[in-house]
């Protein structure tokens, strides 16, 4: 056994004593809260039917119906500024260890060692040579389940893990192991879905898990931490028949269908929009699920239910309504809004019902929050970059520090997008391509949700103070920059799939051209 393997087993036992002390208090005199997480892989900021922004019309999916989710929007808090990352994998690290990608390392999933690799593609002859990333969580990085241990509760994670390592080495008592994007895709390769479906994306079996969990605590009397992390959104799509059948019956997929000359029993599942609705639809009815579960054991004015995305995405679905264009720019592996954005709804006690926060909130926020609601002192939590939200989810007011505060994402890798950097204070956000350093970014996203004009040069001051800011930053966590390529080959770049979307989504002077979806 490895001196590492010793050192998280030692940790994870520690934890648990401190754990097996505590439990003999009762958790209903300490007044602990259960939390309930559900993740959502792969959603939009405008991929529900709960409008994130009021005042914006293409800001929520009319088409897909989800009445569970909109209960719990109307039963709590949502969120009209909240950030994910813009890959899964960095998006869970955060989540776990309250700490930006950029200090935890781990900013993308599949960072191999090799200087001129990245991810799964040959990067040479590229502009700059991208970074390798973290493949696990570091040793000494406290997870929620660690953190949340000593103060008594037991802790779940069933679905996506998508971290490489095992949960039941930071803190979880009952998982899944090390699950990636594999088990909650079994159709891959498959353009049709089979004729009897009754798990599409693991969702079902997921929930009931997770319900026999939340039973078994609730009987004990132990008051619980319980990730579900939903393998549905991601494509991939899988749904019930009965489902798909509803929506492939609808008028706008009707019309969908004509215009790309497509046939319900023919068309491919990853086009087919009629699945991919239904994929919410079927997702919604495991959240009502949980939801019925919390009440029917009695425990719901003592629970906190969350629901997230992990990162940001772009959903062609949204065409289905002419009149909604997408208000984000770009999607998934990128650090505009579009990959960053993501919905975030949260009940629980304390919480007033329909209320909306609309301050800049963050996927490593969730940490100290859940250490605060289970009466620990997120002050003492080490190395981690967010800040606890249960105030203002109380209905405190944020003071001028906390809206104004900056929030740092960091992919420094080739995907489909390019590296860079960038950082949100308040409604500005500077965004720093590598590849092109001649081109400062400056955003206001109060009045420029889509990050259509690029106002660096008429504020250029206010670009070098953020920008600067966010370098320091870099630079004190240790991130890992990319460097100029002295074997930079044109040629070679321009050839890659990716390079017309590249110069596209990539830096620009000016204002940008709208994508089509946009007009």
């Amino acid at each position: 056994m490895s001196a590492s393997v010793m050192i998280r087993m030692s940790r994870s036992l520690t934890y648990w004593i401190l754990c097996g002390a505590l439990a003999s208090f009762s958790a209903v005199a300490l007044g602990k809260p259960n939390i309930v997480l559900l993740y959502i892989d792969d959603w939009a900021w405008n991929g529900t039917p709960v409008p994130m922004d009021d005042s914006m019309e293409n800001s929520h999916q009319p088409v897909l119906q989800m009445p569970n989710l909109e209960n719990l929007a109307r039963q709590g808090m949502k969120f009209r500024n909240a950030y994910g990352s813009p890959q899964c994998s960095p998006a869970r690290a955060a989540l776990q260890t309250g700490q930006s990608a950029a200090r935890s390392g781990f900013t993308v999933y599949l960072g191999a060692r090799e200087p001129y690799y990245d991810t799964r593609k040959d990067v040479r002859g590229f502009p700059v040579v991208p970074n390798v990333s973290d493949r696990e969580l570091d040793e000494d990085a406290v997870t929620i389940a660690e953190a949340l241990n000593p103060l008594g509760y037991v802790s779940a994670h069933v679905g996506k893990w998508h971290m490489r390592g095992d949960p039941g080495n930071e803190g979880y008592v009952l998982h899944d192991g090390d699950t990636d994007n594999n088990p909650g895709n079994p159709l891959k390769g498959m353009k049709r879905m089979p004729e009897i479906m009754t798990d599409p994306k693991l969702m079902f079996s997921i929930t009931e898990r997770a319900i026999g969990f939340m039973e078994q605590q609730a009987k004990s009397g132990t008051p619980f931490y319980l990730q579900i992390s939903h393998y549905a959104m991601h494509e991939g799509r899988e749904s019930l028949h009965e489902t798909r059948k509803k929506y492939v019956n609808h008028p706008l997929v009707q019309a969908w269908y004509e215009e790309n000359n497509k046939k319900p029993e023919t068309v491919n599942r990853g086009d087919d929009p009629a699945i991919w609705l239904a994929m919410g639809e079927d997702l919604d009815g495991r959240i009502g699920a949980v939801l019925d579960k919390i009440k029917e054991l009695g425990i719901d004015d003592n629970t906190y239910v969350i629901v997230a995305g992990d990162n940001g995405y772009r959903h062609e679905e949204i065409e289905l309504s002419p009149s909604l264009k997408q208000p984000l720019h770009a999607t998934k592996w990128w650090l505009w809004d579009g990959g960053l954005r993501v919905p975030m709804i949260v009940k629980g006690p304390g919480i007033k019902p329909g209320s909306v926060f609309a301050g800049n909130v963050v996927n490593y926020d969730f940490l100290p929050t859940f250490v605060d609601w289970a009466g620990g002192d997120p002050e003492e939590l080490r190395n981690i970059d967010g800040v606890s939200l249960a105030d203002y989810m109380a209905g405190l007011q944020p003071n001028e520090a906390f809206l104004n505060r900056n929030l740092y994402f960091h992919y420094p890798h080739y995907r489909r997008s390019m590296p860079h950097s960038a950082v949100i204070s308040s409604s500005l956000k500077v965004i720093h391509f590598y590849e092109s350093p001649e081109i400062p970014m400056l955003f206001d996203l109060s009045s420029d949700i889509g990050e259509v004009t690029n106002i660096a040069h008429e504020h250029p001051q206010t670009h070098r103070r953020i920008y600067d800011e966010m370098m320091r930053y870099l630079d004190k966590v240790g991130a890992r920059l990319p460097k100029v390529n002295p074997d930079y080959d044109p040629k070679v770049y321009m050839e890659q799939k990716e390079f017309e979307e590249r110069t596209a989504w990539g830096p620009f002077e000016g204002q940008r051209t709208l994508d089509a979806d946009e007009i």
